[in-house]
């Protein structure tokens, strides 16, 4: 009796997700690198003036390339990606000519917009084509911006008419719109069909474009009438047509919607695909959890450098790079500071006869920048998620006030109570309590104010945010702390 080829098949060997398998690689790309030059750096010092020192060298960095070659060949391209985001350029081109062929498009996909650039350049016209021709429309698409022209050009000559006019359509759409990050592939049937019809379609197709969970109903036109989760599919009867156990109520995107209203969607609605539509109701593609994942993690970094007035780059950029990405609202942040201190100059009477003074102020400052950053965050998360409108705004900034002053009060005694013990005056903890509330209003209001008013004029709300909120808490903060001391203290 003869095995099958099932049971002949070796047994499949389980990979076990581990988050820290690409740190452990990055080590061991590293550690390989670094003896790699060591050797090279001893042969160069012991074979000096031999003629056989250049071909030690070569044979050397052949078997450490081969070693290296060899470790990343084992990698998912996500793992390779991540490594070459994390090297020094020299080393990360280095690494990037020992990918294979067959995995420089899917490396290409997964590396940040920073790292592809320097990528590509290290790339020659024959390869480049060669990763981007076995692209699809919209992953083309993506990459476009970075490619050259002529290699966008000779790669579409191999796409059919129809990949040509999804290619120009996709890069038609703006940058963080649902048509820049929609898919092409899905599965389209009729709704006049049966189920056991649908079944034979699916089986003559070669795999299932990624993340399929529904069918997609659709009359000669291709206007959208109904999906068809896959789920119903396998369990209904064979013999019913396909209106019969479609889904007539269903949520569709636009291609001009945003890309993080769609990410939106998915996460209130627990989505996996939703289906693209024109404004003639026709569908012309699909978004994915894989493709709003990505839109996710981007916001999420963009956001986390906005609030310090940054913009992505390389983390082994030149230093020139860096220097034109920090230093405008580091000048700016020095000015603010500059400002604080100004302030602070004024009272320099108060200070210098209550010199306690001094070593409060900055406690004043510091919680009020603290509170109004709470308050920050929250609200840019509310803007991002659209959670504010022009309705519910003013009961959310009396909230938050009111919040703000109930956890002041708290704070406050505690400071109130620190004063005291320091100074021994009731008076010092009484201005200490109300300077502390003031500011923390303050910070809150700011808080809310400076997102909301950058959203207002299209801006991005969390940009620069951080530098402003710290800029009115510790101006006013001081003027406020000193001024009630002059006030009533002298």
């Amino acid at each position: 009796m003869t095995q099958s080829a099932a049971a002949q098949k070796p047994p499949a060997t389980p990979r076990r997700l581990d988050p820290e398998d690409a740190q452990t690689a990055l080590a061991e790309v590293q550690e390989r690198l670094r003896r790699q030059q060591l050797v090279e750096d001893l042969v160069h010092r012991q074979e000096e003036g031999d003629a056989k020192a250049p071909l030690v060298e070569d044979l050397v960095h052949r078997q450490h390339e081969a070693e290296l070659k060899t470790l990343v060949d084992n990698l998912h391209p996500a793992d390779i990606a991540f490594i070459l985001e994390s090297l020094p350029k020299d080393e990360r081109q280095a690494i990037w000519k020992l990918v294979s062929p067959e995995h420089d498009a899917d490396v290409l996909l997964e590396v940040e917009d920073w790292v592809r650039e320097s990528l590509i350049e290290a790339m020659d016209r024959q390869d480049l084509v060669a990763a981007t021709e076995s692209m699809d429309a919209d992953e083309l698409a993506d990459l476009a911006p970075d490619l050259p022209p002529d290699v966008v050009a000779e790669v579409q000559k191999g796409l059919t008419e129809e990949e040509r006019a999804q290619l120009l359509e996709a890069m038609g759409y703006p940058e963080d719109s649902v048509g820049a990050i929609m898919d092409f592939e899905m599965v389209r049937v009729r709704e006049d069909v049966t189920l056991e019809v649908v079944l034979r379609y699916l089986r003559r197709l070669h795999e299932l474009p990624d993340h399929t969970d529904q069918i997609f109903v659709v009359d000669r036109q291709d206007k959208l009438q109904g999906i068809l989760p896959l789920s119903r599919l396998l369990v209904s009867e064979p013999e019913t047509e396909v209106r019969a156990v479609m889904n007539s109520d269903f949520l569709t995107l636009n291609p001009l919607d945003s890309d993080a209203d769609a990410a939106g969607a998915f996460e209130r609605y627990d989505l996996v695909s939703a289906p693209v539509m024109d404004d003639q109701g026709r569908l012309i593609g699909r978004v994915t959890i894989a493709d709003v994942v990505d839109v996710m993690r981007e916001d999420s970094q963009e956001q986390a450098l906005s609030r310090a007035g940054l913009q992505e780059e390389d983390i082994f950029a030149p230093v020139s790079t860096a220097l034109r990405n920090r230093a405008p609202w580091l000048l700016f942040n020095l000015c603010t500071a500059a400002t604080a201190s100004f302030v602070a100059s004024q009272f320099e009477g108060t200070v210098s006869q209550i010199v306690i003074l001094a070593f409060l102020m900055s406690i004043v400052a510091g919680i009020g920048g603290n509170s109004g950053n709470q308050t920050m965050t929250l609200i840019i998360r509310a803007l991002a998620m659209g959670r504010i409108t022009g309705r519910n705004l003013w009961q959310l900034v009396k909230r938050e006030l009111f919040v703000t002053l109930l956890v002041g009060l708290c704070g406050s005694l505690v400071a109130a109570l620190f004063a005291w013990v320091i100074s021994r005056s009731l008076s010092i903890a009484l201005v200490m309590m109300a300077a502390m509330i003031c500011n923390m209003l303050v910070g809150a209001s700011v808080g809310v104010l400076v997102p909301m008013v950058r959203a207002r004029f299209g801006k991005d709300p969390a940009m620069g945010s951080s530098v402003l909120l710290t800029f009115a808490t510790d101006s006013l903060g001081f003027f406020i702390f000193l001024g009630l001391a002059t006030i009533f203290l002298l």
